[in-house]
């Protein structure tokens, strides 16, 4: 598993994201605006929507917070007009990565992830220069409870996915792009709303790093992430369980 992946699961785990749950729900909240605008209001005819309410579910999102995301969306057209936004580039020990933006200020976002990409010993690279290391894939999760790593496997191979990995946390389900909605859909149907679920960018090959490098690579997807303009972080390093347990309980 990617040492990015696994790096977020150790999170999900030691609910990491406590502190900084305010931030989080302001960029669910976000997505929630955009995709009500881009779409319309209704997620039963707007999949985006769909996906980004379940998701901002998953993180607990209190129910009226999403109600104003969505009406915000909804609504004239005025206030801020945001966009989706790729940055790539280098991180420690040569490590690529992927930084997904939703943005209204395309030159504040650029200068603020170049940035911190110089501060925490990485280099913003040019629009697909790491992107070909990288391939899309959708993904689906669900809490370990909700079934067992053998009922998960069967349910989500029968309904079209590529991949499970189960751990004592959650089941992170992977298949085709294209066959994001079904196998999404289909495992609704019998597992009820997913934790969260949307398109990934998953490594082709992984990076093996040392301790260091390791650490000096979660300083900087942790700078990043906290940025507002920030969605997600993709990283193709790989390092072990102790590394990156260590890691996390020193951060």
């Amino acid at each position: 598993m990617a040492g990015h992946s696994k790096y977020a699961n150790i999170k999900h785990r030691k609910g990491a994201q406590d502190a900084k749950r305010a931030k989080v729900f302001s960029k669910l909240g976000r997505e929630i605006t955009v995709a009500a605008k881009l779409g319309g209001p209704d997620p039963a005819m707007n999949p985006r929507l769909r996906l980004a309410i379940a998701t901002a579910r998953g993180q607990s999102m209190p129910k009226d917070g999403i109600e104003r995301a969505i009406q915000k969306g909804a609504g004239s057209g005025e206030g801020e007009n945001y966009e989706d936004i790729r940055y790539e580039g280098y991180g420690p020990g040569g490590v690529a990565i992927i930084v997904e933006c939703l943005t209204d200020n395309k030159n504040r976002t650029a200068g603020d992830v170049r940035s911190l990409f110089s501060k925490n010993g990485g280099e913003l690279g040019a629009t697909g220069c790491v992107g070909f290391m990288f391939e899309r894939m959708g993904e689906v999760v669900y809490p370990a409870e909700k079934a067992s790593a053998e009922e998960m496997f069967e349910a989500a191979l029968e309904a079209g996915a590529d991949n499970v990995e189960s751990g004592e946390e959650i089941h992170e389900i992977t298949c085709a792009p294209e066959a994001f909605g079904a196998v999404r859909n289909t495992l609704e149907e019998k597992f009820g709303e997913p934790e969260k679920g949307g398109l990934i960018w998953q490594p082709k090959v992984t990076v093996p790093v040392s301790e260091d490098v390791a650490s000096g690579i979660i300083k900087l997807i942790d700078a990043l992430e906290d940025n507002d303009d920030v969605q997600s972080v993709t990283a193709n390093f790989e390092a072990s369980d102790e590394v990156m347990e260590k890691l996390l309980a020193s951060g």
